[in-house]
């Protein structure tokens, strides 16, 4: 039977932080943190499938969906910053038990949390959120050049990314069907990224994204030491985290289970249901050093 899902809001550091939650809480804990350009939102499908079994949290990050969008003279948008608030949501809601969802840019948020807590997360599920050089796609150039140097032309560049044709893109490119790809959720996206104000929060994060290269090393580092239980899904047609990126896990992680998908970086909107059966085998039939 599926559980309802409650919509929340909890204050952060005086920010207003609004979250998805499902199942109960005695079950395992799925801490989905999200991507570019969407929000929870993103989840709100697995999160229905999943809901009989799994105890279900979604935040958007500030800047994000619903959750308070401070103007970038009052918040400073890095992503160390939002794992910070990440972490003390996690702190504020008591979660424990975590199996860590990350997906783009939950993989820069979600992994300098597990550096820093290595206890904190009893499981993995990657899903086109990169932890490796191989992963980085040819398109990514104009972010990476804006970032070194954020000029007018170059932001004119990088601005697209921020339109509803490349919001677009993102959801249709590579998709196994465009037909099953609802066309609700970037238009959804598009509302919170053409708020006034946003796109000075998303170009701020676009030059931040430059020191997520570095940590690397770092993330590689706790894989290494901790090898945690890790499910590594990937929409196999992403032009921009492309599929090498999912394979390179396997250089840390030798025991990681690898799952390449007919889809494109927006994978959920077409593989829900795969996606949700994956990670139920993966936590309650895999034998693992964490299993229930």
């Amino acid at each position: 039977m599926k559980n309802r899902i409650f919509y929340r809001t909890v204050a952060i550091n005086g920010l207003d932080i609004f979250y998805r939650e499902a199942g109960r809480k005695d079950q395992p804990t799925l801490l989905l943190l999200h991507g570019f350009p969407s929000s929870s939102h993103m989840f709100r499908d697995l999160i229905r499938e999943l809901s009989d079994s799994f105890h279900l949290v979604a935040p958007d990050y500030p800047g994000f969906g619903q959750s308070s969008a401070p103007d970038v003279k009052e918040f400073n948008y890095t992503f160390e910053n939002l794992s910070i608030i990440i972490e003390r949501f996690i702190d504020e809601l008591q979660l424990n038990n975590i199996i860590l969802y990350m997906q783009d840019y939950g993989g820069p948020v979600g992994m300098r949390i597990a550096v820093r807590r290595p206890g904190l997360f009893r499981a993995l599920v990657i899903q086109n959120a990169n932890a490796y050089a191989e992963g980085l796609g040819s398109l990514l150039q104009p972010l990476t050049q804006y970032a070194q140097q954020p000029d007018g032309e170059n932001e004119k560049a990088v601005r697209f990314f921020l339109s509803l044709d490349a919001t677009k893109w993102q959801y249709l490119h590579g998709a196994g069907d465009p037909a099953t790809v609802n066309p609700d959720s970037y238009i959804t996206d598009q509302y919170y990224l053409d708020r006034p104000g946003n796109d000075t929060i998303q170009l701020a994060l676009f030059r931040d994204y430059q020191h997520n290269y570095p940590k690397y090393s770092e993330w590689q580092q706790y894989f290494r030491t901790s090898l945690p239980d890790t499910l590594v899904l990937w929409g196999k047609n992403d032009a921009m985290f492309i599929a090498a990126g999912a394979e390179a896990y396997r250089k840390d992680l030798p025991g990681a289970e690898i799952v390449q998908i007919d889809g494109g970086h927006c994978l959920l909107e077409e593989h829900h249901q795969y996606v949700a059966e994956l990670i139920h085998r993966f936590i309650y039939d895999r034998k693992t050093s964490n299993a229930l």
